[in-house]
């Protein structure tokens, strides 16, 4: 059974940075892509940021562009994200999420829908 763990979420303040960073374990596992979502409250989940195994096709939220960064270590079977310049909306429960089968494109990895395993979520809180 495959199952992702996140970590590294916390309080921070406006400006400041963080790192999460998610963990697939549990046996031979084939990662096609890894994705970050967030969800904060009273919201629906949405789309933050997306890597394909290869690294090679790499996504972003409108938000998240020029502060946010995914990277991967294949051998680790670990996603990070380096957020920096952190703001108040930037406040939610991040989860990691898996995609272990191919798809027709990696565009599809900025979707939920196309994700087999889901974390547990790590919350961030960015302070004024």
């Amino acid at each position: 059974q495959v199952q992702l763990v996140e970590s590294g979420g916390g309080l921070v303040q406006t400006g400041g940075s963080l790192r999460l960073s998610c963990t697939a374990s549990g046996g031979s596992v084939y990662i096609y892509g890894m994705g970050w979502f967030r969800q904060a409250p009273g919201k629906e989940r949405e789309f933050v940021a997306a890597i394909s195994r290869s690294g090679d096709a790499i996504y972003y939220a409108d938000s998240v562009k020029g502060r946010f960064t995914i990277s991967s270590d294949n051998a680790k079977n670990t996603v990070y994200l380096q957020m920096n310049r952190l703001k108040s909306e930037d406040t939610a429960n991040y989860y990691c999420a898996l995609r272990v089968a191919e798809l027709s494109t990696s565009t599809l990895l900025k979707y939920e829908h196309y994700y087999n395993y889901w974390g547990q979520g790590t919350q961030v809180t960015v302070s004024s």
